[in-house]
């Protein structure tokens, strides 16, 4: 054979196993891709993608559920807090315009300033439990905002200074009991948000020296009622 023809048949060796090493590859690939049980055997990547986020909203769903229990008094205890914005926040902005103390209108803006803030997160954490809320405040609420709409200056400082301290003073007592109790974690942090506005909100209606000790008496006699 000469040297020409040994080099043809070389390169036709080399070709032909050229050709039987790529199909070899293209059927390991298709057999990897359709058998059930090969590690190759995967699901695409938009797939996957789908799959990773449905498991983290999985998870965040049973971080609530896990949270721990609602008990009726805890939903009372939002609802309690959602109605109190409603109130006095409009209690608030009337100290604004209504108060003839400086230390009034003060503890006016810290009511506006604490129960805008507690409104956003009470809704959000009712939302997370499945509470409703209401969307007006109580019947005797109301009239109480009646009442500030209608006094000025003096009278209305007095009036706002008894009304705020006796109401922030019952629902203290209310979060202490939620907060010692509760099993949820979604209570348990909103009852220390709850508790740290309402103490900054007595000390600022305390700090106006307008409040009776009347009133101290009275919400002591509702949170603490004599055994019978």
């Amino acid at each position: 054979m000469t040297g020409r023809a040994k080099a043809r048949t070389a390169l036709v060796v080399v070709v032909t196993l050229a050709v039987v090493g790529v199909g070899s590859v293209m059927v390991l690939n298709a057999n990897a891709q359709t058998s059930p049980g090969s590690t190759q055997a995967q699901v695409p990547a938009h797939d996957m993608a789908g799959m990773q986020l449905g498991s983290a909203a999985q998870a965040g769903a049973e971080n609530i559920a896990g949270a721990g229990p609602v008990t009726e008094l805890d939903k009372t205890f939002l609802v309690k807090v959602r109605q109190a914005g409603l109130w006095e926040i409009p209690a608030g902005s009337l100290a604004q315009t209504h108060a003839s103390s400086e230390q009034v209108k003060r503890a006016g803006l810290h009511l506006l300033d604490g129960h805008s803030r507690l409104d956003q997160l009470v809704r959000e954490d009712a939302k997370m439990l499945g509470v409703t809320l209401p969307d007006q405040a109580t019947a005797e609420q109301q009239g109480w905002v009646r009442q500030l709409t209608a006094a000025q200056g003096l009278e209305f400082d007095k009036l706002f200074a008894n009304l705020l301290r006796s109401s922030h003073g019952k629902i203290f007592a209310t979060i202490a009991e939620v907060r010692a109790g509760t099993q949820n974690d979604v209570i348990r942090r909103h009852a220390k948000q709850a508790n740290q506005t309402v103490m900054d909100h007595m000390e600022v209606l305390e700090d106006t020296g307008l409040v009776d000790a009347q009133t101290i008496a009275d919400v002591a006699k509702a949170v603490n009622p004599p055994a019978k």
